[in-house]
């Protein structure tokens, strides 16, 4: 009898085991919520169209939800007197961040067809997929089936999200912390054919690189710094003006971006560092000078791993029911 309990203790556990440690899955809300991705795609094509820079927005907010305690909506919170500390978004590689209210109106969409269900992690990730494919960039898959964290850090974001001002042997670090490696860093760092920025995350590269008033980053090309400074950035203190991080080619998800990479037209010092290293400069060749869909197919794949970093899933987490905030 007592061998018997012992087994049905371990069955029960091993049970426990395997729902906590539950696998993200393609279609995970077939039967729960058929509708679900469904609803997020309509939504997506209809919206993104209509704003395109939406695309790579999202795109940076997924990139900055999964580096920090993996893949599970912690970036959407807000600060509440209840949760005691100060929230990822507050962390400085957050607060240019954008597309909150897309997410939360693409969760009242999802929440109307099925409550307590879809959760807000499995939102961005498939929106980030859905609005680059609406803007002519690739598709990748989305395995399904995260959970919602319920801590989100200030600091823990400071220290996690690779700044602009990054070199290589921090990007690498920060990466490899998160299981990627320096061909998921090239590849996810083209995202930025999309991208945007404002002066502030790399004026020191035109004004005070060497913390001396004046100098300027010797690695970037010096007619492109000169025209920046002439046209866009025209004082170190601008904080408001937006530049292009692929110019001339920023709506449309491409090669340009590794192109001038090649050219040393880089806007951040991380985006330079990429060619510092003979292994990540010669794989941005071999994507320069291959077909387009090799870049598209190998961007997927770096995707859809980084969309499994340091997921929740099974009983771990919550659905929350509002992206902002936990539940009660």
């Amino acid at each position: 009898m007592a061998s018997f309990s012992y087994l049905m203790s371990v069955l029960v556990l091993c049970v426990i085991i395997g729902y906590t440690n539950a696998q993200l899955e393609l279609n995970f809300y077939a039967k729960s919520c058929p509708k679900a991705e469904k609803i997020i795609k309509d939504f997506v094509q209809q919206q993104v169209p209509k704003a395109p820079n939406t695309a790579a927005a999202i795109l940076r907010m997924h990139f900055h939800d999964c580096f920090v305690r993996g893949c599970d909506g912690s970036v959407l919170l807000n600060f509440t007197s209840t949760n005691g500390n100060q929230t990822e978004k507050l962390a400085n590689p957050n607060l240019t961040l954008r597309g909150f209210s897309f997410i939360d109106a693409v969760k009242r969409l999802v929440e109307a067809e099925c409550p307590g269900v879809v959760s807000c992690a499995d939102i961005v990730a498939l929106v980030a997929r859905d609005a680059v494919v609406a803007t002519g960039g690739p598709f990748w898959n989305v395995p399904t089936g995260r959970r919602d964290g319920t801590i989100s850090n200030v600091s823990e974001a400071n220290a996690d999200i690779p700044a602009p001002t990054s070199n290589f042997t921090r990007l690498q670090q920060s990466f490899a912390k998160k299981g990627l490696d320096l061909n998921d860093l090239v590849l996810l760092s083209g995202a930025h054919t999309i991208g945007v920025s404002r002066c502030s995350s790399f004026s020191e590269r035109l004004y005070n690189f060497t913390g001396v008033v004046g100098t300027q980053d010797p690695s970037l090309d010096s007619e492109y710094a000169d025209n920046l400074k002439s046209r866009k950035c025209r004082s170190i203190n601008d904080n408001t003006t937006i530049v292009e991080m692929d110019p001339g080619s920023f709506k449309t998800f491409d090669l340009s971006y590794f192109k001038l990479l090649l050219k040393r037209r880089g806007l951040f010092q991380s985006d330079a560092a990429l060619t510092t290293r003979t292994s990540t400069k010669s794989f941005i060749e071999q994507l320069v000078d291959g077909p387009l869909n090799e870049f598209f197919d190998e961007f997927a794949k770096s995707m859809e791993k980084m969309g499994r970093v340091e997921v929740k899933t099974g009983s771990a987490g919550e659905i929350r029911k509002h992206c902002a905030f936990v539940n009660n």
